[in-house]
């Protein structure tokens, strides 16, 4: 193809020459006019006209010669790429092929796979048609035949591997699927075994807590009973609270507190001959007032009672080792108070705290003087000796109430703080003791 283009290109050339060199030798210029079947050839041609058609040829030879190489060269491109690929496509097959004679083929396939080879094996890039369109074609026939051999290598290598090991993958397949289903098995019954442990927990919890709080019920019924049963005395009000050295740790505490209140009566008997000073019998205090009710006899002071920290002097004497009974009443109306020894008012005055209610939720605390509410205690303010019959009411009681509970003629347990024992515990090393009150009392010392 490229001989017989560069043949074309070269007769083009060479009459070219000779026409120049005609032209340059005579002097004279022949042009060649195409005329048409049948024409007068006797019809005149001007000379002009002769000219402008012999430049017209020549430059239209001269672009068809241009084309011409620029086909040339593009065709040539190609052939080189196209050759490049069929030996690249060559050496891939020389490969598959050498890898197929490693392996034994299959019956029956020997002798048309050597066949193909043999046939396939020839080179094709020899004597290449003339024609473009041939060669075009030559060359997808000779790429489709390599394909067509690349995919029967394929299919054999395919056969092979199937006639080898068809079995293995659905073998492992299967023996994965299996394996997993057993994994799956073993966790369900775990999961199944957790959630009964679970339950059998909580079951056993809930019979556990069942246990308890009938256990609990069955102490506090047992409490109560015995609460309400005999206590160690007599009667649950024949006791009294022995406070015996001015510590900061010996008390008693009631059990009961006191609600809001406007007016108050409190009794108790006292015996106690500590100098200087008796001491706190008891006091009262809520949260922001510890000095509630407090009645005190601290150093060389005389009795005192105080409400919400205000302070009134009491005409009592009770420092002689001797039982006494102590009654105070108090009312918020104008603050007036009243003060009983053994039945007998020995004082009275207002203007304590008036018009303050008595506050509720506190702490009654017997032989302590409190600085915070229950707690910090003094030591030096401390009460040391007895005290029984320690009882409260919300109102102001009458003169002859109080002197026949002093007298032993009556007793009136208190409406707000009985004297009971279930009501008083006792800390520190304070003890509870029997105490018949009216008929020990004509034996003090």
């Amino acid at each position: 193809m490229i001989a017989l283009l560069m043949g074309i290109v070269y007769v083009y050339a060479l009459g070219i020459g000779q026409v120049a060199r005609a032209n340059v030798t005579k002097g004279n210029r022949f042009v060649c006019t195409a005329v048409p079947a049948g024409a007068d050839l006797s019809c005149p041609v001007s000379a002009t006209n002769r000219v402008q058609s012999a430049s017209a040829q020549e430059e239209e030879l001269r672009n068809t010669i241009v084309q011409l190489r620029e086909t040339i060269l593009q065709q040539k491109e190609t052939i080189v790429s196209q050759q490049g690929t069929i030996k690249e496509l060559n050496a891939k097959l020389s490969r598959c092929e050498a890898q197929a004679q490693d392996s034994p083929p299959r019956e029956g396939k020997g002798r048309g796979h050597g066949s193909r080879r043999k046939d396939f094996s020839k080179n094709t890039m020899g004597d290449l048609p003339r024609d473009s369109t041939e060669t075009i074609e030559q060359l997808g026939k000779t790429m489709q035949s390599l394909k067509d051999r690349l995919q029967n290598l394929e299919q054999q290598q395919q056969l092979r591997i199937n006639a080898s090991g068809t079995t293995f993958p659905n073998e492992l397949r299967d023996l994965l699927r299996r394996r997993l289903s057993d994994l799956e098995n073993q966790l369900l019954t775990k999961v199944a075994e957790l959630e009964e442990e679970k339950a059998q927990l909580y079951n056993d919890t809930a019979a556990h807590r069942q246990q308890t709080e009938i256990t609990l019920n069955s102490l506090l019924e047992r409490i109560a009973e015995l609460e309400r049963s005999n206590s160690a005395f007599k009667s649950p009000e024949d006791f009294k609270v022995s406070l015996p050295l001015r510590t900061n740790y010996l008390y008693g505490r009631i059990k009961k507190s006191l609600p809001e209140m406007y007016a108050f009566t409190v009794c108790m008997w006292l015996k106690s001959s500590a100098r200087p000073g008796i001491g706190t019998p008891f006091s009262y205090g809520v949260p922001g007032q510890a000095n509630e009710i407090v009645l005190i006899e601290w150093g060389n002071n005389p009795i005192e009672l105080l409400v919400n920290d205000k302070v009134t002097q009491l005409p009592l004497s009770i420092s002689d080792g001797r039982w006494h009974h102590i009654c105070i009443t108090w009312t918020t109306r104008d603050g007036f108070w009243e003060a009983y020894q053994d039945g007998e008012r020995l004082g009275a005055g207002d203007n304590l705290a008036p018009w303050h209610p008595i506050k509720p939720g506190g702490v009654i605390i017997l032989g302590q003087e409190q600085d915070i509410v229950g707690g910090r205690f003094d030591a030096t303010q401390a009460f040391v000796g007895e005290l029984s019959h320690f009882n409260m009411w919300d109102r102001v009681l009458r003169p002859v109430d109080i002197s026949g509970m002093a007298n032993c003629s009556s007793y009136m347990p208190g409406n707000v703080v009985p004297w009971v024992d279930a009501n008083v515990e006792v800390f520190g090393g304070a003890t509870k003791a029997a105490l018949e009150i009216c008929e020990d009392r004509p034996f003090d010392s």
